[in-house]
């Protein structure tokens, strides 16, 4: 379990600037030594033996959850990807104190001593969730303007549509426009 109460390696809150995106920053986090391959199989083969996780380890996990969100400006990207990361983001307010929700991880990244991040403290979820819907916008149109017309009116006017087509294959996108590609567009 983590420890809530322990003092942060830093004595003092030290300023970093802007609180995002703190995890763009290299990690400093060093993961164990790699088991050996046979290890590592046989582990993942024993359903029934428990997995031993250290607290930087799910300290680390929380850090890497965040890290998502920073993937949410780049253009290449997958737009599967972003609306799952921003479901994440924006998830209902009952599931802020679930254990690895959008919420629940800031906390622990910011105020954990074993974060691979400086130490930051508590972070304002909702300033966050703020920066991320002002920006949101511009990082849709780079992506949308990777695909073809047809697409990026179809994610601008009936976006519940193309979510629901992406959840049940994310390759759907792809296969259509490879579809138009060999067969032509029957409407044009």
């Amino acid at each position: 379990m983590l420890n809530q109460s322990a003092p942060p390696r830093v004595p003092s809150p030290t300023p970093v600037g802007p609180v995002f995106p703190p995890y763009a920053t290299t990690s400093r986090h060093r993961p164990a030594a790699a088991p050996e391959r046979a290890a590592l199989e046989r582990m993942l083969d024993d359903e029934d033996a428990p997995v031993e996780w250290s607290e930087e380890d799910i300290v680390f996990l929380h850090w890497r959850l965040l890290k998502e969100v920073s993937h949410l400006e780049d253009p290449a990207t997958p737009l599967e990807e972003k609306f799952d990361t921003l479901r994440w983001v924006f998830s209902e307010r009952e599931k802020d104190g679930l254990p690895f929700s959008f919420v629940s991880c800031l906390r622990v990244v910011g105020c954990s001593p074993l974060s691979p991040i400086p130490y930051c403290g508590r972070v304002d979820a909702e300033e966050i969730r703020d920066r991320i819907r002002y920006s949101l916008k511009a990082w849709i149109n780079a992506s949308l303007e990777r695909y073809p017309a047809w697409v990026r009116d179809a994610v601008v006017h009936n976006p519940a549509w193309v979510e629901a087509r992406l959840a049940k294959n994310p390759q759907w996108i792809n296969e259509q426009i490879k579809r138009m590609s060999v067969q032509g567009d029957l409407f044009a």
